[in-house]
C-alpha cells in the first residue's frame, strides 16, 4: 500500500513571542496539501497574520520567532539565512496584503510592478514575464487584459487593484501564497468578482495557499480546511463542511454565531413622531459649485429622507456611491450645494463653522478608522476630555469622573484612561471613538462603516454596545456600511445608494421581499452565505457582467445602473429619468419596471435551475 505523500507545507511547534517573552503563537502545528487552501480564522489578537508572516520566515518588529519549524516542500523556512531567505520569500512564497492601494507605486505603471517579482529573482525574461503577466490577467477575470498594465494604480477600481496584487504574487509559480485578508475592505459586489477571480486563479494554477481571516461566509468559499486560532493557540482544526455543520469549540461556535448578527429590538418609538432631521432634495460633491449651483465633481443627487429621534437608518451601498460623502455632509464638514437639512425642525447651517454650539453637540459622527481618528500623542483620558471641555465646560475631578463614566458606557476598563491609542487593540480603539462622540451627549449619531475594520465578534460587540446605548440615552443613529447583514441586524429603516442616488427606501423587514430594485436585488444576492458551494451554485446572469469585468456606474445617464442592469429598457432606461414608485411591501424605489414586472423577472432569475 502506498503510504500519504509528505504535507506541502507543514508547520510544527511554531511559537512567536514578544521581546519580553509574551507568546504570541503558541506551539502551533499544521500542515497543507499541495493545491489545498487552509484557512487561519480568529478575532483581532488571535495571532492569525502573526502565524502567516512566520510562514515567510519573518517576524514584526518587536518579535521573534522563538522556537519551531516551517517546511514549504523541501526546504526548511527557519534554517535559512537572511539573503537564502529572501531569494526564497520572492520565488516560492508570495504574501497577497490586505490593502492593494498601499502595496502599489502610484507613479509607476502597473505592469512594471506586477512583473518586477520576476525580474529582481531572474526567474523570466522581461518578455516572458509580460507574457506571463498578461495570462494570469486573464485568469483572474480582469477587463483588457492586454492594456490593463499599462495604466497606474489610481486608474482602475479597488477590486482589480486586489487582483492585479494576486497577479504580482503569482507571477513566479510560488509553492505557497498567503492571503491575508484580501477582500475585507471591498463591498459585498466586488467581493464576489475578487473572490471568483481568486478561486478561480488557485484552482488553475494548483496553487498552496493560506487564507487569513475573520470572514466566516467569505472563507467557506475558497478554504479546504480551517484552523482557529485563539490568544495564539489552535482550538480547532476541521474540513470546513465539518465545522461549519457540527464546531466541536465552544469558541468557534461563537465566531459563527456573531457572523450572522441577529436583528437587535428597537427602542420604542411613537409613530407620529416627528423626524430629528430631514434631508430634502440634498445635492453635494466636492470642486467647488458652478454657476448653475451643482458641484463640480458632483457625487449625490436630489437626496432625501428623515430620521426619526432614537431611530436607526441604514446606508448601503458600494464603493463610491456617496455614503461617507452623506455622513460628511450631514456634519458640516462637507456644504452642501443644494437642498436643505433640518435638525428638530430647525434649518442646521450647510458648514460646521456656522453652527451653534449646541447643533455641534447633537450631531456628531465617529469615523471609520480609530487609528486616524485618535490622536496618537493623547492618553485615552486627554481625547474624551475635550468635548467635556468644549461642550460641557467640564474639567479636572468632574471631568475625570465623567471620563470614568464614558469609558464604562462603551464596556473599556477606567484603568485605560492614561493608554495610547498604540496601546489598545482595533476594538478598544473604536470604542474609545465612539466614546468621544458620546461625550457631547448627541441626539444623532452618525457611524461611518465603525466594523468594518474589526473582527466579527469585537463587531457584533460594537452592534450590542450601540443597540443598548439607543433604549438607553434613546439616540437616533444614521448607521453607514456595505455590510447588509450589520445593516439589517440594527436598522429598523434602510437607504440604498447609487451612484449618489437614493434608488431604494424601505424596511428591513421589506428588504427582504420581492420585488425590489434591480440594484439592491444585486446586492442581496452578491451576500455571500454561510455555506460551501455557495459561489459556484449561485447564479450571476443579473450581474450584468462585460468584457470580465462589472461595468463601472455611469452617472451621465438618467439611470446610472442602466448598462450594469439585466432588466434595462434601451431607449426607456438611458433616455428617461426614473419615476418614484411606492411598492405593495412600503418601499420606495426609483424604476422604469412596474412592479408586477420586477416581481415576474425577479422571481424567474431566482427559481432553480
Amino acid at each position: 500500500m502506498n503510504a500519504d505523500p509528505p504535507p506541502h507545507v507543514a508547520v510544527s511547534g511554531l511559537t512567536v513571542t514578544g521581546n519580553d517573552g509574551t507568546p504570541i503563537v503558541a506551539d502551533l502545528s499544521f500542515a497543507i496539501a499541495r493545491g489545498e487552501v487552509l484557512a487561519l480564522i480568529g478575532e483581532s489578537g488571535s495571532g492569525k497574520t502573526t502565524a502567516a508572516l512566520a510562514l515567510m520566515g519573518y517576524a514584526r518588529p518587536g518579535c521573534r520567532i522563538a522556537s519551531g519549524g516551517v517546511r514549504v516542500g523541501e526546504t526548511e523556512m527557519l534554517g535559512l539565512g537572511r539573503r537564502a531567505l529572501a531569494e526564497f520569500r520572492g520565488q516560492r512564497v508570495s504574501y497577497v496584503a490586505q490593502s492593494a492601494a498601499a502595496a502599489f507605486n502610484p507613479a509607476q505603471r502597473i505592469l512594471a510592478q506586477v512583473i518586477e517579482p520576476a525580474l529582481v529573482h531572474g526567474t523570466m525574461t522581461r518578455r516572458a514575464a509580460e507574457e506571463k503577466a498578461r495570462g494570469l490577467f486573464r485568469v483572474l477575470a480582469l477587463p483588457d487584459p492586454e492594456g490593463i498594465g499599462d495604466r497606474f494604480p489610481h486608474q482602475v477600481s479597488g477590486g482589480q487593484l486586489q487582483r492585479l496584487m494576486a497577479a504580482m504574487a503569482l507571477i513566479n509559480g510560488p509553492a505557497l501564497v498567503i492571503l491575508d485578508e484580501p477582500s475585507t475592505a471591498l463591498d459585498v459586489t466586488t467581493q464576489i468578482e475578487v473572490l471568483r477571480a481568486f478561486k478561480h486563479a488557485v484552482r488553475e494554477q494548483g496553487t498552496t495557499a493560506l487564507y487569513v481571516s475573520h470572514d466566516l461566509p467569505v472563507v467557506a468559499q475558497l478554504a479546504d480546511r480551517v484552523v482557529v486560532l485563539r490568544g495564539g493557540r489552535m482550538q480547532e482544526e476541521a474540513g470546513i463542511a465539518r465545522l461549519l455543520a457540527a464546531p466541536e469549540h465552544p469558541y468557534t461556535r461563537s465566531l459563527l454565531a456573531a457572523a450572522a448578527p441577529a436583528p437587535q429590538s428597537p427602542p420604542a418609538v411613537a409613530a407620529d413622531a416627528p423626524p430629528l432631521l430631514q434631508v430634502t432634495d440634498l445635492t453635494a460633491g466636492y470642486g467647488g459649485v458652478t454657476a448653475a449651483g451643482v458641484p463640480r465633481v458632483p457625487v449625490l443627487h436630489d437626496l432625501s429622507f428623515a430620521i426619526a429621534k432614537g431611530s436607526a437608518l441604514g446606508v448601503i451601498g458600494e464603493s463610491g456611491c456617496g455614503k461617507s460623502t452623506l455622513a460628511l455632509v450631514v456634519a458640516g464638514l462637507l456644504p452642501l450645494a443644494r437642498g436643505e437639512i433640518r435638525l428638530d425642525g430647525a434649518l442646521l447651517p450647510a458648514r460646521v463653522q456656522d453652527r451653534t454650539p449646541a447643533q455641534l453637540r447633537a450631531v456628531q459622527i465617529v469615523f471609520q478608522m480609530a487609528d486616524v481618528a485618535l490622536n496618537p500623542a493623547s492618553s485615552v483620558a486627554a481625547s474624551l476630555s475635550r468635548p467635556l471641555r468644549f461642550y460641557h465646560d467640564l474639567r479636572g475631578a468632574a471631568a475625570r469622573r465623567r471620563v470614568a463614566e464614558l469609558l464604562d458606557m462603551v464596556r473599556l476598563s477606567p484603568g485605560l484612561a492614561a493608554r495610547f491609542p498604540d496601546e489598545l487593540s482595533g476594538g478598544q480603539k473604536q470604542r474609545v471613538n465612539l466614546a468621544r462622540a458620546l461625550a457631547a451627549e448627541p441626539a444623532l449619531l452618525l457611524c461611518d462603516e465603525v466594523t468594518s475594520a474589526l473582527d466579527t465578534v469585537v463587531g457584533a460587540a460594537v452592534l450590542d454596545l450601540l443597540a443598548e446605548l439607543r433604549r438607553e440615552l434613546g439616540i437616533a443613529i444614521m448607521f453607514i456600511s456595505h455590510d447588509l447583514s450589520t445593516v439589517r441586524a440594527i436598522c429598523e429603516q434602510v437607504m440604498i445608494l447609487y451612484a449618489g442616488r437614493r434608488v431604494e427606501l424601505g424596511g428591513r423587514a421589506a428588504l427582504r421581499r420581492r420585488p425590489m430594485h434591480p440594484y439592491t436585488d444585486l446586492l442581496l444576492s452578491s451576500v455571500p452565505e454561510l455555506r460551501p458551494g455557495w459561489l459556484e451554485g449561485i447564479s450571476f446572469t443579473h450581474l450584468a457582467e462585460a468584457a470580465g469585468g462589472l461595468m463601472p456606474a455611469d452617472a451621465q445617464l438618467p439611470c446610472p445602473f442602466f448598462r450594469r442592469c439585466a432588466v434595462h429598457i434601451p431607449g426607456t432606461c438611458d433616455v428617461l429619468l426614473p419615476p418614484h414608485r411606492v411598492l405593495g411591501k412600503g418601499s420606495e424605489i426609483l424604476c422604469q419596471r412596474t412592479e408586477a414586472e420586477l416581481l415576474d423577472m425577479q422571481q424567474t432569475a431566482s427559481a432553480p435551475a
